[in-house]
């Protein structure tokens, strides 16, 4: 007698058992994948091939094609007992074994027929998510998803153009909400359809005969004008966060870029600072620190340190930690604009540093690299390497 390894449990399992004793598991199965046929009809179809039932009654598809998922052990009996899973059902007994052929064949995802609304959405951002750069971003997508919960626990199969324009239509947010919904329904049915869950991409027909979902118009940006400028350093030691305002504005990152800004990424010495999101031109960009808010910088490295944080700008009232995100850095910015009668947006500090920039004659090529533009002029791309002194000499351009 020889020993042999189960292949679902690892123990050790004599050559003559019929069955794995720890689990189950049928051994001494032959090795054919294929059933054996005699007079144009199949016998008896090997083991783990799986099985084909005529069901009784009248039926337009009474073959029925199965196969085993996993065998258990009854800890009553003693016995092995198989947990079967189905195929499909088929008019005659030869459709029927083409279908199981074709799955031995090439094994897909039974559980495809099943899986929900809900399930793909966590299968679909497990590999998305990863590829976001920052947590913003995730936050939009989930809070698109909160207003679908009445698809959650619907078949993807059963999901149908209707279910996806009712629930942007139905859902009681504004126009950009509902966009984000919409762009939510093509990803996954983009991923959907790629991983052969569903057969129609129904997002990418919704609202065929015109899309009711009409973007709110983006007013224009507004830069601050020299007077706010003047007012917000006049009360930089007055009001929270005023100084963090003015560093927008003499940098020209995004709101987004400036919030997140680390305390390693600032290098005052050489007066630069690394940082960037959302392009390939923005990120990972170096900006040279304007003199005029050199001093801004330091006081929040200062405060930085003595709070232990890694972040440049820090809420010492913050409920949920000192550092800063975008959230924050709206809700604090609208509190300074609030304090000095001011109407601007966030992104509006950028705007500014961009036209201040261009009315200073800051060289156009240089500007881009300060702000993370792409430069499309390919000569300029490949050929020409600013230096940081460059840009630093092209950012004191900017006056106060």
């Amino acid at each position: 007698m020889a020993l042999l390894k189960c292949p679902e449990c690892k123990h050790d399992v004599s050559d003559k058992a019929t069955a794995c004793p720890h689990c189950g598991y049928p051994m001494n199965s032959p090795t054919s994948t294929k059933p054996r046929i005699r007079n144009g009809k199949p016998t008896k179809l090997p083991n783990g091939y799986g099985t084909i039932y005529k069901l009784p009654g009248k039926r337009s598809k009474p073959f029925r094609a199965v196969k085993t998922d996993k065998w258990v052990l009854d800890a009553d009996t003693g016995k092995s007992k198989q947990i079967r899973f189905t195929i499909g059902y088929y008019a005659t007994r030869e459709e029927a074994m083409i279908a199981l052929a074709e799955y031995n064949e090439n094994p897909y995802d039974i559980k495809a027929d099943s899986i929900t609304f809900s399930e793909v959405y966590e299968k679909w951002n497990e590999g998305y998510f990863p590829t976001l750069s920052n947590s913003s971003s995730i936050r939009t997508i989930t809070a698109a998803y909160a207003y679908c919960n009445g698809l959650y626990d619907m078949r993807m199969k059963d999901i149908r153009v209707s279910h996806l324009e009712g629930t942007i239509l139905n859902a009681d947010v504004g126009d950009s909400t509902k966009g984000r919904i919409k762009s939510l329904f093509n990803m996954m049915y983009k991923y959907a359809v790629a991983h052969d869950i569903v057969d129609k991409d129904y997002a990418s027909v919704m609202f065929a005969n015109g899309n009711p979902i009409k973007r709110e118009r983006t007013k224009e940006p507004v830069p601050f004008t020299d007077e706010e400028v003047r007012q917000l350093w006049d009360n930089k030691d007055l009001i929270p966060f005023a100084d963090m305002v003015l560093i927008g504005i003499y940098s020209g990152w995004r709101p987004q870029e400036l919030s997140i800004l680390q305390i390693a990424d600032i290098d005052l010495k050489a007066e630069t600072m690394k940082g960037g999101l959302k392009t390939d031109a923005g990120k990972n960009r170096i900006v040279p620190i304007h003199p005029i808010i050199k001093p801004l910088i330091e006081n929040r490295m200062k405060e930085a340190d003595t709070l232990q944080s890694e972040y440049l700008f820090n809420d010492v009232n913050g409920q949920q930690g000192t550092y800063m995100t975008y959230d924050k850095y709206r809700k604090r910015f609208q509190k300074v604009m609030d304090r000095l009668k001011m109407t601007h947006r966030p992104h509006e500090t950028r705007h500014t540093f961009i036209t201040k920039a261009k009315a200073c004659n800051v060289d156009e090529y240089i500007l881009k690299l300060i702000v993370g533009h792409a430069i499309e002029d390919i000569t300029e791309k490949v050929y020409t390497h600013r230096t940081m002194e460059q840009l630093k000499s092209e950012m004191e351009k900017i006056t106060k």
